[in-house]
């Protein structure tokens, strides 16, 4: 009779250990599917004076796996000059495929003329990121706003650029 009970209290208490653990349990969210990438396009660069730019850009992202946060860079080569855009990016997951964000950093031109101007400066960065389901391509999208970016007289420079990645998984 003693193992018995035993065996009756031991049960139980794997029973309440099992119950309370489901009731514990942490719910699951959607995220998406893609991660980390570097990839290469081009881009048109617009300036607040009126001039038009056509240049190369080389991007990656590496995305922090425990919070929607993502850090970006990109070099964007034309017009004379080129420029490194680093950014850290909220990204807002749209579905299994696609994330948008918006990401805040600094334009650091590397010459007299860049797409997005010839002084340093702080930088917007929303885009879009689209992985094509089956493969580790990723087609991204975005735009650079580069506020005060030029030495003479400020003004914003943008750059809109959009090209083709490949997931580091």
């Amino acid at each position: 009779m003693r193992i018995f009970g035993k065996v009756v209290r031991s049960s139980a208490l794997i029973l309440v250990g099992l119950a309370g653990s489901l009731g514990i349990a942490q719910p699951g969210f959607a995220q998406a599917a893609y991660g980390s990438y570097v990839g290469i396009g081009g881009g048109l660069g617009l300036s607040g004076r009126g001039d038009r730019s056509g240049g190369v850009v080389i991007t990656g992202r590496y995305r922090l796996l425990e919070a929607p946060v993502s850090l970006r860079a990109q070099t964007i080569i034309g017009n004379g000059g080129a420029a490194i855009i680093p950014t850290v990016s909220y990204d807002i997951p749209l579905n299994w495929q696609t994330e948008a964000y918006v990401g805040a950093g600094v334009s650091i031109p590397t010459g007299n003329n860049s797409p997005v101007g010839d002084k340093v400066g702080l930088a917007i960065q929303p885009g879009v990121d689209y992985a094509i389901p089956g493969s580790n391509t990723v087609i991204f999208g975005n735009a650079v706003i580069a506020f005060d970016a030029y030495r003479n007289g400020g003004g914003t420079a943008v750059s809109v650029q959009g090209g083709v990645g490949f997931q580091l998984r």
